[in-house]
């Protein structure tokens, strides 16, 4: 079956990508929508730009498009205007997404599949959250925590590549402060730079942090692809 991925260049839907592989689908294109500021409900905003170096690295093309106004009308009519595009240009019959536990954006996506005859496939729906972590290090992604917006997750995890050490020690301080460890809550917005479907990784050669005393970003300004 071919489908196009709701892509946002973070872990979720670089994953969901990963696992539809493994289950024989074909991905034929990514779908990326860059909102104007941090408010967006469907979308991430930090390091816009990033998915289409990301796109080369796996080989897959991207369809990409912009919202000036963040409004959830207008993200959900230009979204299902590139998901026209994606059936026109790649004949998909259904779209991938990353989606854990959010019925709100789940819901939005099948409506979408519906208007467009298209399935939508969620392979990480409901996991569980420590073990869905766990098994991203397993398979090797390289993910780069890129902003932070929760309590119990200071500037110091701005810029942290995840790894089991500092696995643990997200799921004490989510227990702690009672934050989802899988971010699904928008607790914090990652970047895989490498993963076993990049042909090659994403090295960073300038960022700067953005911290305002209870949250952050890591505003990306200089990166490139290197081979592996």
């Amino acid at each position: 079956m071919k489908l196009a991925s709701l892509f946002s260049g973070g872990k979720d839907s670089t994953y969901a990508i990963y696992l539809a592989k493994k289950r024989g689908f074909s991905i034929k294109c990514l779908i990326t929508l860059y909102p104007s500021n941090e408010e967006s409900l469907l979308f991430h905003f930090p390091n816009m730009g990033i998915p289409k170096l990301q796109s080369q690295a796996m080989n897959i093309p991207i369809i990409e498009g912009n919202i000036a106004i963040n409004n959830l009308d207008k993200e959900i009519k230009s979204l299902d205007h590139l998901v026209k595009i994606a059936k026109a240009e790649y004949n998909i019959e259904g779209l991938v997404n990353g989606g854990l536990f959010s019925n709100f954006q789940k819901n939005i996506f099948n409506n979408i599949c519906k208007d467009n005859d298209l399935i939508l496939y969620s392979p990480l729906w409901e996991a569980e959250q420590f073990s869905y972590m766990k098994e991203l290090l397993i398979h090797k992604f390289s993910i780069l925590i890129v902003s932070v917006s929760a309590m119990g997750l200071d500037e110091s995890w701005l810029g942290t590549i995840i790894d089991q050490d500092k696995l643990e020690k997200l799921f004490l301080l989510s227990k702690k402060y009672g934050f989802n460890v899988a971010f699904e809550g928008g607790e914090a917005e990652t970047l895989v730079i490498d993963c076993p479907i990049y042909e090659k990784r994403l090295q960073i050669l300038n960022s700067k942090t953005k911290w305002d005393g209870q949250r952050g970003i890591i505003e990306i300004t200089d990166i490139v692809l290197m081979d592996k």
